[in-house]
């Protein structure tokens, strides 16, 4: 009897250190091992460190309804999913809004990118209308099935979701395309050691 519970106990620590361990920190910035997008339980895929040259710019967590490692497996899955972005350092946002848009341009095929062009132009003139974006400033890209995909900057939600399925995807492969942002920071949103 007491053998079965000193395995309890010691089964019930295993446990405990597991669900601790499953929490990030990214320079600095913790990133939770579950997050609640619109009601619905999305984990952490992963999360990593964008740099420019040898500057951090920012941390990236993604969260996903189930562990993915490639990018064809995260981009297919169905369900609600989480791009959640905290700056290191202050950056012109209407400039990290024109990254962006260059990013889903290099990750695209032209015909693609050109019916999302009214998407990624409302998406721009989000980050413009924010001037800039400081240290520990926040932002999340949430897809909604159903709604479609929401930017929230600092806890507000920025105008109308954009509707289009693909739209979301687009923004993903910023990250996760053929012409990532960051390699390093790719292999971490894929759960991938570094």
């Amino acid at each position: 009897m007491k053998l079965i519970k000193q395995w309890v106990v010691v089964a019930a620590a295993v446990l405990l250190a597991g669900s601790a361990a499953a929490d990030m920190l990214v320079s600095g910035v913790k990133y939770e091992d579950a997050a609640d997008v619109r009601g619905t339980k999305v984990q952490l895929n992963g999360a990593g460190v964008r740099y420019k040259a040898v500057f951090k710019v920012y941390t990236a967590g993604l969260y996903l309804p189930k562990k993915a490692s490639t990018p064809d497996e995260v981009l297919a899955m169905p369900g609600a999913k989480r791009m959640n972005i905290v700056m290191l350092r202050e950056i012109d946002s209407s400039e990290l809004g024109k990254l962006f848009s260059r990013g889903i341009e290099d990750n695209m095929d032209k015909a693609a990118f050109s019916k999302l062009i009214p998407g990624v132009m409302r998406m721009s003139q989000i980050f413009t209308d924010f001037k800039k974006l400081s240290p520990n400033d926040s932002f999340q890209i949430d897809w909604i099935p159903g709604t479609g995909t929401i930017i929230t900057v600092q806890g507000k939600p920025q105008g109308e979701p954009f509707k289009e399925p693909e739209f979301f995807n687009a923004l993903l492969r910023i990250w996760l395309g053929p012409n990532p942002a960051d390699w390093k920071l790719k292999d971490a949103l894929l759960g991938k050691a570094a």
